[in-house]
């Protein structure tokens, strides 16, 4: 009876270290796929992170970008209003010169008819004085 006993309480030593081995078991597995889990959730948060700088860094990029291009804009429209300014400067310049030009030509035009014309009335004076002479 006591035998008897003894291999029943073997059996179950046995039976029941098999059921620790079986549950270490499950627990191992349960434990691997807690840890693939966690590894696949910190690989998406990382890639969200990364994903999320990438970003932040495309917005500073574009920022920089656009500033520069409005900068680059003022710059381009101070250039075009300095060089409207000098053109408008040598225009007013060469208008003035070509004005005193004229003025000149006109002048000296003027001063030949004058001259021209005096010595018409001279003749048609002397031709007159003349025919009254014939008379």
């Amino acid at each position: 009876h006591e035998r008897e006993h003894d291999r029943e309480i073997s059996e179950l030593i046995t039976k029941q270290e098999e059921e620790m081995e079986k549950l270490h078991a499950e627990l191992r597995k349960e434990q691997q796929h807690m840890l693939d889990e966690l590894r696949q959730q910190m690989a998406a948060t990382h890639k969200a992170e990364i994903e999320q700088a990438q970003l932040q860094s495309q917005t500073l990029h574009s920022l920089e970008l656009e500033a520069l291009r409005l900068s680059l804009n003022n710059m381009h429209t101070s250039q075009l209003e300095l060089t409207q300014s000098n053109l408008r400067k040598e225009k007013e310049t060469a208008l003035m010169e070509l004005r005193e030009m004229l003025n000149d030509k006109r002048a000296q035009e003027v001063a030949i008819l004058q001259s021209r014309h005096q010595l018409e009335w001279e003749k048609i004076r002397e031709q007159c004085l003349k025919e009254k002479e014939d008379l």
